[in-house]
């Protein structure tokens, strides 16, 4: 008994084992993906989440029509785009996700809902647009209206419109509503002022969205054809103007004169015209015709009778059209008609006398007063034939015994002249003959001979004139005048004589020419001649003046004298020097080329016979004129001592400038000056001088071609050619040194002493210092020398090394002013004097190294490093800084003062909390329904993250504040409503909001719950969760014919057909099976709700008309959506009582399952082992044969007998009355036998593979076993060898053995 008790044991613990060990397919995790629909071809997707408990590696597959979209990292489960996505296409689809650990495929469905992007254009509804429209359509009315759609969702399918041009252009009478596309008139229409068309582009604009991130706009194109329909509202308008027209006067009746013609403006409507005569100049003349406009003669017509209307009848003609226009009358216009009466012979010419103001009086005698010997015309008549033209013309002749003197011109005219009666002999028209003279005018119209003449009588009466000449006594006089005499002075008075009477004291004077008058004039009436200017009258321009006296009596008789005017000398001249600058060049020193000798010389305009023009010379005391004399009356300049340019002001630059005058001797005095430059020339006449007697100046060694010191010499001489200074090392150089000479100043240089370039100097050799004769010579070697001491010194020629530094560690947002660390160098100069430089700093950001963005530290010259001020650490944007700096020996004299190589120093940015969480902002809309109310029920959750890392990241959330804001929109505080419990997911915090007690579900209005993120340095962050309340009327039941099983496998592709239905989020929170009376599957029913963003539910007909829409209905019918209906159910009362029987009962039935299954197991294991005695006392009884191996046959392995070796497997056994006690054979004794079978067929539910025992080899040793199976085993082993028959065989049946 204590054998089989170990045996079962041991079999409990195998099964334990085998099932610990076995291997289980992956868990995958998939939720619904959201896809922008505009992402790149290779661009990252999504990431398949799936994890293994057995710990294998996991490949990735994406199978299904839908997977050409995307491809699947075969190792990573990383899903890129494939081929491009389209949601207007297929909002939403499926896809099959595998994945495999090697041994399992765990197929999964994954929904995949593509978000828009704007990468659709407007499309024009019913596009070209054409329409009709009257010219006077009102301003503002609504011609027509387009409409654009936009296959995109949200802002990008919101169309405005806009009219982008107009044709023709500069026109634009239209305007478009850029919401409802709505075209209206804004201004009036012309059919005939304006264009009697339109086309209009129309551009029709989304509201914008992001394509392939970036804010696009997309746009289409209409045209729209709009023609102008033309309404009479124009008058007529009249052709050809202006009307001008001609008729002979006495024209029979009926005669047509000319056609005018008038045309609707309204061209679209060309209404006939009717035509009448509205009022004329000269009444009843004229006709028209009322149809075609055709004017006649209508009366007899006397061109002379329209003398008052210039010949020229002017008719108004009115034409007006058939029909009423717009405004119920017919528009009429009216025109002008000019009609020229021409002429005909009917008239003679008359002889007419006009007035100054044109006025005329027809007369036949005329009266005229000529004076003797008179020429020219006398009289003028006026002659008239009214007719016209030729036939106007008339002849005209003298008749009478005085005519001969006379003629009439012009001797012929037309229509009307003025004709002159003019004298061609004057002498014969003489006072002294006769007083008067008779003579006839006769004017004759020679094409009528029949009243062809008539004749005018001219009376002219001779009168007397004035016809002598005044006279002068002198033919020329001589006159004499002081130049410049004073303004009115006078000349002379000069008169003439005339014989006339009429003339006595009448006689006029007058000065010729004209141009005299400028300096003389004459009084007109006493003959005075008298000065004008006496600025003009100067004898130095011009001494003699010659004018004409001029004498004229009444009748214009003139008589003439010549004036003589001579002008004598007054001193008005100054004298004038005939240059106007004098510049001479004069050597200094003695010799001949230091004199000097200039000659002055002046003229006098006045006369030369007098003190006037006579010149006296001087020279103007100034600084230097005491150096120098002149002559007075030659004006020879000289130089009275001798010259010296080092005594000149070396400003002047060796020039003395001289005033000289030059004075005449009249009374008062005149004169002038001239300025003489004088150029004083240097000469070398100075040597050079050093400004110290001797120079001391030290170099250090090893330098090459360096500055020692400078000597400084100076040359008084004026002129570089005389003041160059050159210097040169005379001795004391040893070839060490060199001079170079350089001008500071006019006549100064200085002489650079430098380390010869290719000496370098050395302070241990025998020359520590050297006795230079430095010599200065100038162009004409005159020179100086000098001594200069050159010392040498010792200099610091080692570079500094860096120490190796210490990482510095500083926390964000420090602002400590004391030095983080410092840089340490040392220099082997004992003067050294170390100066720290930045080099560059970078910056470690997110595991990159690169530029730093910012300059957080800054680096003194001591090396100490320091906080910078200006900026902020901050460990979110970098963690890790690297300083580089050199160090410079500012005491160097030789060589690099710098570090070999560059320091460097590394800063660790330390974290600190100072960054409050972050909430994620989610689209989703909160609901509590009646199935949620119950406490402990989670209602909603945030998401938030924080940019600290490490504990300061970690965060809780709690809820602080609860109102309720009910449908009239009170607030109504409440306490332990909701509270808040916290999980991670990777850098994600998460806070689960669950209601803490029950909640009423007949508050109707939302939840504010104000939700707090506080991290683990008490900072925090809130955001409100508005959590609307759905009453339960609200709730849908959605019936699908198909199973439980497949609606919850679709389960996310039926949400996603159910939000693109209603636009409304999908709260399912029941799915069951129908229960029914048969036993025959039900429906599967769906409780669901269907909310809006703003907290409106919606009602089961609304639901069922939205999914009622053909594109939607036929989606979820695939799914097996059947009926729509309310889920409203009355409630059921539960009895406390049956709940507990029933409970009670259950338990017991639980107790008694679980003693029974014990009880089997163990009688099955006990007649187990005896079966196994009984089969190896069988196999040691068979005779050996070729199929059988030697030693015993081991029960339930491989190794027996077809037919002998397991007499279990032989049994006849009853399997439908075996209930697995009989002792001699059970079905379960099979199924155990069997097992051991490894290419058995496993239940798909049981995947996992069965462990296999290795059976092990036995020692030949056998020792007393109690169970029948060692013994067996035992005995198996002890009869394997060589001679042994053998005894098995291998059963095909079995392939392993698996104990």
């Amino acid at each position: 008994m204590a054998g089989m008790k170990g045996s079962i044991f041991l079999l409990c613990v195998s099964v334990l084992l085998a099932c610990a060990q076995a291997n289980v397919s992956p868990d995958v995790t998939l939720t619904p993906i959201s896809l922008r629909e505009d992402l790149a071809i290779n661009a990252f997707a999504f990431q398949i989440q799936a994890t293994d408990a057995d710990g294998d590696a996991l490949t990735y597959q994406i199978q299904g029509v839908n997977a050409i979209y995307f491809n699947c990292d075969l190792n990573s489960g990383a899903v890129t785009i494939r081929t491009s996505l389209d949601r207007e296409n297929e909002p939403t689809f499926s896809i099959t996700v595998v994945v495999s650990d090697g041994l399992y495929n765990e197929p999964k469905t994954l929904f995949i809902i593509l978000l828009d992007a704007n990468d659709n254009r407007p499309i024009f509804q019913d596009a070209p647009y054409n329409t009709e429209i009257r010219e006077d359509t009102e301003v503002g009315m609504v011609l027509f209206k387009v409409t654009a759609t936009d296959s995109d969702s949200g802002s990008s399918s919101i169309v405005s419109y806009n009219i982008d041009e107009v044709v023709p252009i500069g026109s634009n009478p239209f305007q478009i509503a850029s919401k409802t596309g709505e075209v209206k008139l804004v201004s009036k229409l012309n059919y005939n002022s304006l264009s009697t068309f339109y086309q209009l582009k129309i551009n029709a604009s989304d509201g914008g969205g992001m394509l392939n991130g970036e804010h696009v706009v997309q746009s289409s194109l209409a045209f729209a054809f709009i023609t102008v329909v033309d309404v009479p509202d124009l008058d007529p308008q009249f052709l050809s103007l202006p009307y001008t027209a001609g008729v002979k006067e006495h024209s029979p009746g009926g005669t047509s004169v000319i056609t005018v013609r008038a045309i609707d403006r309204d061209t679209g409507i060309n209404d006939d015209i009717s035509y009448s005569i509205e009022s004329s100049n000269a009444a009843d003349l004229f006709a028209i015709s009322e149809t075609d406009g055709t004017i006649t003669v209508k009366g007899d017509i006397d061109r002379e009778a329209l003398l008052d209307i210039n010949y020229v009848v002017v008719l108004v003609v009115k034409a007006t059209e058939a029909n009423p226009n717009i405004h119920g009358f017919r528009a009429n216009i009216s025109a002008e008609v000019s009609i020229s009466i021409s002429d005909i012979n009917d008239n003679k010419p008359r002889f007419y006398s006009c007035d100054a103001v044109g006025s005329c009086n027809e007369t036949n005698t005329f009266t005229v007063d000529v004076p003797e010997h008179s020429s020219g015309a006398v009289l003028t008549i006026t002659v008239k034939d009214p007719d016209q033209g030729t036939n106007g013309r008339f002849e005209l002749k003298l008749d009478g015994a005085d005519k001969e003197p006379f003629a009439v011109t012009p001797a012929n005219g037309i229509s009307e002249g003025q004709i002159q009666i003019v004298i061609r002999n004057p002498v014969e028209v003489d006072y002294e003959t006769t007083t008067s003279m008779v003579l006839q005018v006769i004017a004759t119209d020679p094409e009528n001979t029949a009243d062809c003449c008539s004749t005018a009588t001219v009376t002219i009466r001779i009168q007397d004139i004035n016809d002598n000449n005044p006279s002068f006594m002198q033919d020329t006089y001589n006159l004499k005048l002081d130049e410049h005499s004073p303004n009115g002075t006078t000349v002379a008075t000069i008169t003439a004589e005339d014989p006339d009477t009429m003339d006595v004291d009448n006689i006029l004077y007058r000065l010729l020419p004209d141009s005299i008058l400028k300096r003389f004039n004459v009084e007109p009436k006493t003959g005075r001649i008298f000065v004008v200017n006496s600025d003009l009258i100067d004898r130095e321009v011009n001494s003699l003046y010659s004018a004409t006296l001029q004498a004229r009596d009444q009748a214009n008789n003139t008589g003439t004298t010549v004036l003589e005017i001579t002008l004598t000398d007054i001193n008005d001249q100054p004298p004038i020097i005939i240059r106007d600058f004098y510049n001479e060049f004069v050597k200094e020193g003695p010799g001949k080329d230091g004199e000097l000798e200039i000659s002055i010389f002046a003229t006098d305009a006045d006369d030369a016979d007098l003190p006037n023009s006579h010149i006296r010379y001087a020279i103007v005391k100034s600084e230097y004129s005491g150096n120098f004399t002149i002559d007075p009356i030659t004006g020879v300049l000289t130089n009275n001592a001798l010259l010296d340019r080092e005594s000149i002001d070396p400003d002047l630059n060796g020039k003395i400038e001289l005033n000289v005058t030059a004075t005449d001797l009249g009374v008062p005095a005149l004169s002038t000056w001239v300025r003489v430059l004088i150029n004083v020339e240097d000469i070398n006449d100075n040597s050079p001088m050093f400004n110290e007697t001797s120079y001391t100046f030290t170099v250090d060694e090893g330098m090459t071609g360096v500055f020692v010191g400078s000597v400084l010499a100076e040359d008084h001489d004026q002129t570089k050619e005389n003041n160059r200074i050159s210097f040169s090392i005379l001795d004391g150089s040893f070839g060490s040194f060199i001079i170079k000479t350089e001008a500071i100043a006019d006549g100064v240089y200085k002489g650079g002493i430098f380390v010869d370039p290719d000496v370098q100097l050395d302070y241990e050799s025998i020359h520590k210092s050297y006795s230079l004769r430095v010599r200065a010579e100038d162009l004409g070697l005159s020179t100086a020398t000098v001594m200069v001491e050159v010392i040498v010194d010792d200099v610091n020629d080692e570079r500094p090394v860096f120490k190796p530094s210490v990482p510095l560690s500083v926390k964000e947002n420090t602002t400590y002013t004391e030095a983080l660390g410092r840089f340490n160098a040392t220099d082997p100069d004992t003067n050294h004097s170390l100066v720290y430089q930045l080099v560059s700093t970078q910056c470690r950001c997110l595991g990159l190294l690169g530029p730093c963005k910012e300059d957080w530290f800054t680096l003194e010259p001591s090396g100490e490093i320091m906080l910078n001020e200006d900026f902020v650490i901050d460990y979110e944007s970098c963690q890790e800084v690297l300083i580089e700096a050199q160090v410079v020996d500012v005491y160097t004299e030789q060589g690099d003062n710098s570090s070999i190589t560059n320091g460097h120093m590394v800063v660790n940015i330390l974290d600190i909390n100072d960054n409050a969480p972050e909430f994620i902002e989610s689209d989703s809309v909160l609901v509590i329904v009646s199935e949620s109310a119950n406490k402990g029920t989670t209602v909603a959750d945030v998401s938030a993250r924080d940019r600290d890392s490490g504990i300061n990241k970690q965060m809780t959330f709690e809820v602080t504040d609860v109102k309720f804001l009910d449908l009239n929109n009170h607030t109504t505080p409440m306490s332990n409503v909701f509270g808040a419990r916290t999980t991670q997911e990777g850098d994600i915090f998460v806070g689960i909001i669950q209601s803490l007690q029950a909640l009423d579900i007949e508050l109707k209005g939302k939840y504010l719950v104000t939700v707090s993120a506080t991290d683990s340095g008490k900072l925090s962050t809130d955001t409100v969760l508005e959590i609307f309340t759905i009453d339960i009327s609200f709730k849908i039941e959605l019936r699908f014919s198909t199973t439980l099983a497949y609606v919850n496998e679709n389960l996310n592709p039926i949400k996603i057909a159910l939000t693109a239905a209603t636009k409304a989020a999908v709260q399912v929170f029941t799915i069951r099976e129908e229960v029914t009376s048969s036993r025959a599957a039900g429906d599967t029913i769906m409780e669901v709700y269907f909310v809006y963003p703003n907290g409106t539910a919606l009602t089961s007909t609304t639901v069922e008309n939205m999914l009622s829409v053909p594109e939607h209905a036929a989606i979820l019918s695939q799914f097996g959506l059947k009926h729509i209906g309310t889920g409203v159910q009355d409630p059921k009362k539960i009895d406390p009582f049956l709940f507990g029987l029933l409970g009670l009962v259950a338990g017991l039935l639980i107790v008694l399952v679980v003693l029974t299954t014990s009880l089997v197991c163990m009688r099955r294991s006990y007649q187990t082992k005896l079966k196994a005695a009984k089969a190896m006392k069988s196999a040691a009884a068979m005779s050996a044969n070729e199929n059988q191996k030697t030693g015993a046959v081991v029960p339930g392995t491989n190794k027996y007998t077809m037919e002998g070796a397991n007499p279990v497997l032989n049994l006849n056994i009853d399997t439908a009355t075996d209930l697995g006690f009989d002792e001699e054979g059970s079905s379960a004794d099979r199924v155990s036998l069997n097992s051991l079978d490894i290419d058995m067929s496993y239940s798909e539910k049981d995947p996992m593979p069965m462990t296999i025992i290795k059976e092990e080899d036995e020692d030949s040793y056998v020792p007393d076993y109690i169970e029948p199976l060692g013994a067996a085993l035992a005995e198996r082993g002890k009869r394997r060898d060589a001679d042994s028959p053998l005894l098995t065989f291998t059963n095909p049946a079995f392939s392993t053995t698996d104990l």
